[in-house]
Protein backbone atom coordinates (compact mmCIF):
# COMPACT_ATOMS: atom_id res chain seq x y z
CA UNK A 1 0.00 0.00 0.00
CA UNK A 2 3.00 2.39 0.60
CA UNK A 3 4.44 1.35 -2.52
CA UNK A 4 0.79 2.32 -4.62
CA UNK A 5 0.64 5.71 -2.15
CA UNK A 6 4.52 6.88 -3.24
CA UNK A 7 3.21 6.56 -7.07
CA UNK A 8 -0.13 7.76 -6.50
CA UNK A 9 -2.41 4.56 -7.60
CA UNK A 10 -5.29 5.72 -5.81
CA UNK A 11 -7.56 2.79 -7.44
CA UNK A 12 -5.11 0.13 -6.86
CA UNK A 13 -4.96 1.45 -3.12
CA UNK A 14 -8.07 2.14 -2.25
CA UNK A 15 -8.89 -1.74 -3.84
CA UNK A 16 -6.43 -3.53 -2.03
CA UNK A 17 -7.65 -1.51 1.59
CA UNK A 18 -11.12 -2.56 0.48
CA UNK A 19 -10.56 -6.25 -0.02
CA UNK A 20 -8.71 -6.41 3.18
CA UNK A 21 -11.31 -4.65 5.02
CA UNK A 22 -14.20 -6.51 4.39
CA UNK A 23 -13.29 -9.76 4.71
CA UNK A 24 -12.19 -8.72 8.09
CA UNK A 25 -15.63 -7.21 9.06
CA UNK A 26 -17.03 -10.13 7.96
CA UNK A 27 -14.90 -12.36 10.03
CA UNK A 28 -15.70 -10.71 12.97
CA UNK A 29 -19.29 -10.06 12.70
CA UNK A 30 -19.52 -14.37 12.36
CA UNK A 31 -17.32 -14.77 16.01
CA UNK A 32 -19.76 -11.55 17.19
CA UNK A 33 -23.66 -13.27 16.21
CA UNK A 34 -22.83 -16.87 15.14
CA UNK A 35 -20.13 -18.22 17.78
CA UNK A 36 -21.52 -15.74 20.48
CA UNK A 37 -18.52 -14.39 21.54
CA UNK A 38 -20.57 -11.30 23.29
CA UNK A 39 -23.21 -13.60 24.55
CA UNK A 40 -21.02 -13.39 27.89
CA UNK A 41 -21.11 -9.65 28.91
CA UNK A 42 -17.06 -9.34 28.08
CA UNK A 43 -16.91 -5.76 27.39
CA UNK A 44 -13.16 -6.37 26.57
CA UNK A 45 -13.84 -8.61 23.89
CA UNK A 46 -16.10 -6.36 22.28
CA UNK A 47 -13.32 -3.89 22.29
CA UNK A 48 -10.79 -6.58 20.32
CA UNK A 49 -14.03 -6.95 18.01
CA UNK A 50 -13.92 -3.63 16.83
CA UNK A 51 -9.86 -2.88 16.46
CA UNK A 52 -10.78 -6.17 13.88
CA UNK A 53 -8.79 -8.62 16.23
CA UNK A 54 -11.60 -11.07 17.48
CA UNK A 55 -8.96 -14.19 16.28
CA UNK A 56 -6.37 -13.00 18.03
CA UNK A 57 -8.67 -13.73 21.11
CA UNK A 58 -10.14 -17.19 19.83
CA UNK A 59 -6.57 -18.36 19.54
CA UNK A 60 -5.65 -17.29 23.04
CA UNK A 61 -8.49 -18.80 24.54
CA UNK A 62 -8.05 -22.15 22.73
CA UNK A 63 -4.21 -22.41 23.88
CA UNK A 64 -5.20 -21.78 27.22
CA UNK A 65 -7.75 -24.52 27.18
CA UNK A 66 -5.46 -26.76 25.42
CA UNK A 67 -3.18 -25.96 28.21
CA UNK A 68 -5.32 -26.90 30.71
CA UNK A 69 -6.70 -29.95 29.70
CA UNK A 70 -5.94 -33.02 31.42
CA UNK A 71 -4.65 -31.59 34.23
CA UNK A 72 -7.98 -31.92 36.48
CA UNK A 73 -10.86 -34.30 36.14
CA UNK A 74 -14.01 -33.26 34.26
CA UNK A 75 -17.04 -34.70 33.53
CA UNK A 76 -18.10 -35.52 29.88
CA UNK A 77 -20.89 -33.66 28.28
CA UNK A 78 -21.68 -36.05 25.42
CA UNK A 79 -20.19 -39.08 24.39
CA UNK A 80 -18.94 -39.86 20.41
CA UNK A 81 -19.21 -43.12 18.44
CA UNK A 82 -17.44 -43.59 15.83
CA UNK A 83 -16.54 -46.54 13.54
CA UNK A 84 -12.97 -47.29 12.39
CA UNK A 85 -11.74 -48.15 9.26
CA UNK A 86 -9.74 -50.71 8.94
CA UNK A 87 -7.00 -49.86 6.33
CA UNK A 88 -9.64 -48.71 4.20
CA UNK A 89 -10.74 -52.28 3.13
CA UNK A 90 -13.29 -53.34 5.98
CA UNK A 91 -14.96 -51.66 8.94
CA UNK A 92 -13.55 -52.12 11.66
CA UNK A 93 -15.35 -52.12 15.44
CA UNK A 94 -17.43 -49.21 16.84
CA UNK A 95 -16.26 -47.54 19.82
CA UNK A 96 -16.98 -44.80 21.89
CA UNK A 97 -15.33 -41.86 23.70
CA UNK A 98 -16.34 -39.45 26.56
CA UNK A 99 -16.22 -35.64 25.50
CA UNK A 100 -15.32 -33.35 28.45
CA UNK A 101 -15.93 -29.52 28.49
CA UNK A 102 -12.27 -28.74 27.26
CA UNK A 103 -12.60 -31.18 24.28
CA UNK A 104 -16.04 -29.22 23.60
CA UNK A 105 -14.29 -25.58 23.58
CA UNK A 106 -11.34 -26.63 21.58
CA UNK A 107 -13.96 -27.77 19.07
CA UNK A 108 -15.80 -24.86 18.88
CA UNK A 109 -12.74 -22.99 18.29
CA UNK A 110 -11.86 -24.98 15.54
CA UNK A 111 -15.15 -24.90 13.79
CA UNK A 112 -14.86 -20.50 14.19
CA UNK A 113 -11.20 -21.05 12.60
CA UNK A 114 -12.25 -22.89 9.61
CA UNK A 115 -15.47 -20.79 8.93
CA UNK A 116 -12.55 -17.38 8.79
CA UNK A 117 -10.36 -19.65 6.97
CA UNK A 118 -13.13 -19.78 4.42
CA UNK A 119 -14.64 -16.38 4.32
CA UNK A 120 -10.95 -14.61 4.28
CA UNK A 121 -10.12 -17.31 1.24
CA UNK A 122 -12.89 -16.23 -0.93
CA UNK A 123 -14.00 -13.04 0.34
CA UNK A 124 -10.74 -11.58 1.00
CA UNK A 125 -7.28 -13.59 -0.91
CA UNK A 126 -9.39 -14.18 -4.53
CA UNK A 127 -10.72 -10.78 -5.47
CA UNK A 128 -7.29 -9.40 -3.88
CA UNK A 129 -5.82 -12.07 -5.81
CA UNK A 130 -7.92 -10.77 -9.24
CA UNK A 131 -6.80 -7.55 -8.44
CA UNK A 132 -2.51 -7.93 -8.17
CA UNK A 133 -2.33 -9.97 -10.74
CA UNK A 134 -4.64 -7.18 -13.30
CA UNK A 135 -2.56 -4.46 -11.88
CA UNK A 136 0.64 -6.58 -12.72
CA UNK A 137 -0.14 -7.02 -16.35
CA UNK A 138 -1.42 -3.27 -16.58
CA UNK A 139 2.15 -1.56 -15.37
CA UNK A 140 3.91 -4.64 -16.98
CA UNK A 141 6.12 -5.02 -14.17
CA UNK A 142 6.01 -7.23 -10.88
CA UNK A 143 6.70 -5.43 -7.86
CA UNK A 144 8.46 -7.43 -4.64
CA UNK A 145 5.82 -6.59 -2.07
CA UNK A 146 3.15 -6.81 -4.66
CA UNK A 147 4.39 -10.52 -5.82
CA UNK A 148 4.65 -11.99 -1.84
CA UNK A 149 0.89 -10.54 -1.26
CA UNK A 150 -0.26 -12.75 -4.51
CA UNK A 151 1.80 -15.34 -3.28
CA UNK A 152 -0.04 -15.61 0.36
CA UNK A 153 -3.04 -15.21 -1.17
CA UNK A 154 -3.07 -17.79 -3.37
CA UNK A 155 -1.68 -20.15 -0.09
CA UNK A 156 -5.00 -18.35 1.31
CA UNK A 157 -7.44 -19.34 -1.27
CA UNK A 158 -5.82 -22.97 -1.47
CA UNK A 159 -6.17 -23.66 2.17
CA UNK A 160 -9.80 -22.46 2.08
CA UNK A 161 -10.69 -25.11 -0.62
CA UNK A 162 -8.56 -27.93 1.11
CA UNK A 163 -11.05 -27.10 4.40
CA UNK A 164 -14.07 -26.89 2.14
CA UNK A 165 -13.00 -29.90 0.85
CA UNK A 166 -12.29 -32.03 4.43
CA UNK A 167 -15.70 -30.63 5.39
CA UNK A 168 -17.82 -32.26 3.24
CA UNK A 169 -15.78 -35.66 3.88
CA UNK A 170 -16.54 -35.31 7.83
CA UNK A 171 -20.17 -34.57 6.78
CA UNK A 172 -21.14 -36.77 4.37
CA UNK A 173 -19.02 -40.14 6.29
CA UNK A 174 -19.98 -38.35 9.78
CA UNK A 175 -20.14 -42.10 11.93
CA UNK A 176 -16.75 -43.16 10.57
CA UNK A 177 -13.12 -41.85 11.95
CA UNK A 178 -12.19 -40.49 8.90
CA UNK A 179 -8.27 -39.89 8.71
CA UNK A 180 -6.23 -38.52 5.84
CA UNK A 181 -3.10 -39.56 4.14
CA UNK A 182 -0.53 -36.90 3.17
CA UNK A 183 -0.82 -38.65 -0.18
CA UNK A 184 -4.28 -37.58 -0.06
CA UNK A 185 -3.41 -33.49 0.64
CA UNK A 186 -0.73 -33.89 -1.95
CA UNK A 187 -3.00 -34.65 -4.51
CA UNK A 188 -5.87 -32.00 -3.08
CA UNK A 189 -3.45 -29.39 -2.94
CA UNK A 190 -2.40 -30.36 -6.58
CA UNK A 191 -5.95 -30.63 -7.94
CA UNK A 192 -7.28 -27.24 -6.03
CA UNK A 193 -4.16 -25.39 -6.78
CA UNK A 194 -4.44 -25.96 -10.74
CA UNK A 195 -8.02 -25.12 -10.41
CA UNK A 196 -7.97 -22.02 -8.61
CA UNK A 197 -4.56 -20.71 -10.75
CA UNK A 198 -6.26 -21.17 -14.01
CA UNK A 199 -9.87 -19.72 -12.99
CA UNK A 200 -8.11 -16.55 -11.92
CA UNK A 201 -5.51 -16.38 -14.53
CA UNK A 202 -8.45 -16.69 -17.05
CA UNK A 203 -10.62 -14.53 -15.56
CA UNK A 204 -7.82 -11.95 -15.61
CA UNK A 205 -6.65 -12.27 -18.91
CA UNK A 206 -10.17 -12.03 -19.90
CA UNK A 207 -10.79 -8.45 -18.32
CA UNK A 208 -7.34 -6.89 -20.24
CA UNK A 209 -9.08 -7.30 -23.41
CA UNK A 210 -12.99 -7.22 -22.44
CA UNK A 211 -12.94 -5.24 -19.25
CA UNK A 212 -16.82 -4.65 -19.15
CA UNK A 213 -17.67 -8.24 -20.45
CA UNK A 214 -15.79 -9.71 -17.53
CA UNK A 215 -18.18 -7.97 -14.79
CA UNK A 216 -21.52 -9.43 -17.04
CA UNK A 217 -19.55 -13.26 -16.61
CA UNK A 218 -18.78 -12.23 -12.89
CA UNK A 219 -22.49 -11.30 -12.11
CA UNK A 220 -23.94 -14.15 -13.85
CA UNK A 221 -22.11 -16.68 -12.19
CA UNK A 222 -22.50 -15.16 -8.50
CA UNK A 223 -26.46 -14.96 -9.60
CA UNK A 224 -26.67 -18.68 -10.60
CA UNK A 225 -24.83 -20.00 -7.64
CA UNK A 226 -26.72 -17.50 -5.51
CA UNK A 227 -30.07 -18.13 -6.35
CA UNK A 228 -29.82 -22.30 -7.00
CA UNK A 229 -29.82 -22.88 -3.33
CA UNK A 230 -33.57 -20.71 -2.62
CA UNK A 231 -34.40 -22.40 -6.37
CA UNK A 232 -33.99 -25.87 -4.72
CA UNK A 233 -35.64 -24.81 -1.84
CA UNK A 234 -39.01 -23.35 -3.16
CA UNK A 235 -39.30 -26.24 -5.51
CA UNK A 236 -39.23 -28.33 -2.32
CA UNK A 237 -41.98 -26.13 -0.53
CA UNK A 238 -40.03 -26.46 2.84
CA UNK A 239 -39.87 -24.18 5.58
CA UNK A 240 -37.23 -21.85 6.90
CA UNK A 241 -34.95 -24.46 9.54
CA UNK A 242 -35.83 -23.69 12.85
CA UNK A 243 -33.15 -23.37 16.29
CA UNK A 244 -30.25 -22.05 13.52
CA UNK A 245 -29.37 -19.57 16.42
CA UNK A 246 -31.93 -18.87 19.13
CA UNK A 247 -31.72 -15.60 19.67
CA UNK A 248 -32.49 -15.41 15.90
CA UNK A 249 -36.02 -14.16 14.25
CA UNK A 250 -37.73 -14.95 11.14
CA UNK A 251 -35.83 -12.03 9.78
CA UNK A 252 -32.34 -12.72 11.32
CA UNK A 253 -32.89 -16.42 9.88
CA UNK A 254 -33.23 -15.03 6.68
CA UNK A 255 -29.86 -12.56 6.91
CA UNK A 256 -28.08 -15.45 8.22
CA UNK A 257 -29.26 -18.06 5.09
CA UNK A 258 -28.56 -15.30 2.75
CA UNK A 259 -25.47 -14.27 4.04
CA UNK A 260 -24.33 -18.57 3.73
CA UNK A 261 -25.49 -18.28 0.40
CA UNK A 262 -23.62 -15.63 -1.08
CA UNK A 263 -20.57 -17.31 0.41
CA UNK A 264 -21.60 -20.05 -1.27
CA UNK A 265 -21.62 -17.86 -4.68
CA UNK A 266 -18.21 -16.70 -4.18
CA UNK A 267 -16.56 -19.82 -3.53
CA UNK A 268 -18.44 -21.62 -6.67
CA UNK A 269 -16.60 -18.83 -8.64
CA UNK A 270 -13.48 -19.34 -8.02
CA UNK A 271 -13.72 -23.37 -7.93
CA UNK A 272 -15.84 -26.01 -6.90
CA UNK A 273 -17.54 -25.76 -3.04
CA UNK A 274 -17.63 -29.83 -2.56
CA UNK A 275 -20.36 -28.89 -0.04
CA UNK A 276 -23.82 -28.62 -0.87
CA UNK A 277 -26.51 -26.05 0.63
CA UNK A 278 -29.64 -27.61 1.76
CA UNK A 279 -31.45 -24.64 3.31
CA UNK A 280 -34.33 -26.90 4.76
CA UNK A 281 -31.75 -28.67 6.46
CA UNK A 282 -31.19 -27.58 10.69
CA UNK A 283 -27.38 -27.72 9.55
CA UNK A 284 -27.71 -26.04 5.89
CA UNK A 285 -25.59 -28.63 4.33
CA UNK A 286 -26.61 -32.14 2.46
CA UNK A 287 -25.31 -34.79 3.77
CA UNK A 288 -25.81 -36.99 0.41
CA UNK A 289 -23.23 -35.92 -1.96
CA UNK A 290 -23.97 -35.45 -5.71
CA UNK A 291 -21.82 -36.88 -8.23
CA UNK A 292 -24.06 -35.59 -11.09
CA UNK A 293 -24.00 -32.02 -10.15
CA UNK A 294 -19.92 -32.25 -9.62
CA UNK A 295 -19.94 -33.51 -13.33
CA UNK A 296 -22.16 -30.70 -14.41
CA UNK A 297 -19.68 -28.15 -12.68
CA UNK A 298 -16.55 -29.36 -13.90
CA UNK A 299 -17.95 -29.98 -17.98
CA UNK A 300 -19.50 -26.24 -17.91
CA UNK A 301 -16.66 -24.73 -16.15
CA UNK A 302 -14.24 -25.79 -18.56
CA UNK A 303 -16.27 -25.01 -21.01
CA UNK A 304 -16.54 -21.90 -19.89
CA UNK A 305 -12.87 -21.24 -19.68
CA UNK A 306 -12.02 -21.93 -22.82
CA UNK A 307 -14.80 -19.94 -24.28
CA UNK A 308 -13.32 -16.94 -22.46
CA UNK A 309 -9.79 -17.87 -23.11
CA UNK A 310 -10.65 -17.94 -27.02
CA UNK A 311 -12.27 -14.78 -26.54
CA UNK A 312 -9.34 -13.40 -24.50
CA UNK A 313 -6.90 -14.57 -27.84
CA UNK A 314 -8.71 -12.37 -30.55
CA UNK A 315 -9.63 -9.62 -28.93
CA UNK A 316 -6.16 -9.20 -26.64
CA UNK A 317 -4.17 -5.94 -26.93
CA UNK A 318 -0.69 -5.61 -28.69
CA UNK A 319 1.42 -5.54 -25.09
CA UNK A 320 0.50 -10.06 -26.00
CA UNK A 321 2.95 -9.57 -29.30
CA UNK A 322 6.05 -10.45 -27.13
CA UNK A 323 4.39 -13.20 -25.59
CA UNK A 324 4.11 -16.98 -27.62
CA UNK A 325 -0.05 -16.52 -26.95
CA UNK A 326 -1.01 -19.87 -29.05
CA UNK A 327 1.13 -22.11 -26.07
CA UNK A 328 -0.62 -19.96 -23.69
CA UNK A 329 -3.99 -20.83 -24.53
CA UNK A 330 -3.21 -24.08 -24.59
CA UNK A 331 -1.26 -24.55 -21.16
CA UNK A 332 -4.38 -22.92 -19.62
CA UNK A 333 -5.97 -25.76 -20.92
CA UNK A 334 -3.75 -28.55 -20.01
CA UNK A 335 -3.56 -26.90 -16.12
CA UNK A 336 -7.54 -26.93 -16.15
CA UNK A 337 -7.70 -30.60 -17.36
CA UNK A 338 -4.64 -31.76 -15.37
CA UNK A 339 -6.49 -30.52 -11.75
CA UNK A 340 -9.96 -32.70 -13.09
CA UNK A 341 -7.17 -35.41 -13.40
CA UNK A 342 -5.89 -35.23 -10.15
CA UNK A 343 -9.73 -34.58 -8.69
CA UNK A 344 -10.20 -38.38 -10.43
CA UNK A 345 -7.23 -39.55 -8.60
CA UNK A 346 -8.07 -38.44 -5.56
CA UNK A 347 -11.34 -40.06 -5.57
CA UNK A 348 -10.49 -43.40 -6.75
CA UNK A 349 -7.32 -43.52 -5.11
CA UNK A 350 -6.76 -41.17 -1.62
CA UNK A 351 -10.06 -40.89 -0.49
CA UNK A 352 -10.18 -41.84 2.87
CA UNK A 353 -13.77 -43.85 2.38
CA UNK A 354 -13.12 -44.70 -0.92
CA UNK A 355 -14.24 -48.23 -0.43
CA UNK A 356 -17.62 -47.35 0.66
CA UNK A 357 -18.35 -45.89 -2.29
CA UNK A 358 -20.96 -47.85 -4.05
CA UNK A 359 -19.34 -47.30 -7.22
CA UNK A 360 -15.87 -45.16 -8.04
CA UNK A 361 -14.26 -43.15 -10.71
CA UNK A 362 -13.68 -46.42 -12.58
CA UNK A 363 -16.91 -48.20 -12.85
CA UNK A 364 -18.55 -44.52 -14.22
CA UNK A 365 -16.01 -44.47 -16.57
CA UNK A 366 -16.31 -48.34 -17.86
CA UNK A 367 -20.19 -48.09 -17.80
CA UNK A 368 -20.10 -44.55 -19.45
CA UNK A 369 -17.59 -46.34 -22.56
CA UNK A 370 -19.80 -49.23 -22.64
CA UNK A 371 -22.41 -47.54 -22.77
CA UNK A 372 -21.39 -45.73 -25.71
CA UNK A 373 -20.02 -48.62 -27.28
CA UNK A 374 -23.47 -50.48 -27.14
CA UNK A 375 -24.96 -47.14 -29.21
CA UNK A 376 -22.57 -47.74 -31.48
CA UNK A 377 -23.03 -51.15 -32.71
CA UNK A 378 -25.60 -51.78 -35.32
CA UNK A 379 -28.68 -53.70 -34.41
CA UNK A 380 -27.55 -56.78 -36.81
CA UNK A 381 -24.44 -57.45 -35.10
CA UNK A 382 -26.65 -58.37 -31.94
CA UNK A 383 -28.81 -60.31 -33.98
CA UNK A 384 -25.94 -62.42 -35.66
CA UNK A 385 -22.71 -61.65 -34.16
CA UNK A 386 -21.02 -62.81 -30.92
CA UNK A 387 -22.95 -62.00 -27.48
CA UNK A 388 -20.89 -58.61 -25.86
CA UNK A 389 -20.55 -58.73 -22.15
CA UNK A 390 -23.05 -57.04 -20.32
CA UNK A 391 -21.40 -53.43 -18.42
CA UNK A 392 -21.55 -53.94 -15.19
CA UNK A 393 -24.84 -54.33 -13.18
CA UNK A 394 -24.58 -51.21 -10.72
CA UNK A 395 -27.54 -51.76 -9.00
CA UNK A 396 -26.51 -55.35 -7.51
CA UNK A 397 -22.94 -54.39 -7.00
CA UNK A 398 -24.81 -51.73 -4.91
CA UNK A 399 -27.20 -54.48 -2.57
CA UNK A 400 -24.18 -56.44 -2.39
CA UNK A 401 -21.78 -54.08 -1.13
CA UNK A 402 -24.83 -52.12 0.91
CA UNK A 403 -25.37 -55.82 2.52
CA UNK A 404 -21.50 -56.10 3.12
CA UNK A 405 -21.72 -52.94 5.50
CA UNK A 406 -24.52 -53.72 7.32
CA UNK A 407 -23.43 -57.23 8.17
CA UNK A 408 -20.44 -56.02 8.81
CA UNK A 409 -21.64 -53.17 11.64
CA UNK A 410 -23.77 -55.92 12.70
CA UNK A 411 -20.80 -58.12 13.71
CA UNK A 412 -18.98 -54.90 15.18
CA UNK A 413 -22.04 -54.11 17.05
Amino acid sequence: MLTYHKSEDVVWMGLTITFILVPSVLTQLTLTFVHRDLGRDRPLVLFVHLLQMGPIIRCIEALVVYCQAGKNEEPYVTISRKIKLKHGRGLGPAFECEIGHSERKLAVHRNAFKRTAVIQAFLGSTPQLTLQLYATIQEKYVLPTRLALMIISMISIIYGALVCSVLAIQIKYDDYKVRMKPTAYLCMILWRGLEIATRITTLVLFSTALTFWVVLVGLINLFIFFFQPWVEFWARKASLPENIEKNFSKLGTTVVLCMVTFLYACINISCWSAVQLDLADHDLVEKQPRWRSLAIYYTLRFMENVTLIVLWYFFKSDFYEYICTPLLVVQLIVCYSLAVIFMLIFHQFCHPCRKLFYYNVEDCLRCACCGKKKQAQPPEDHAHGPQEHAPPDLTNQLIDRETNIVGDIMEAA
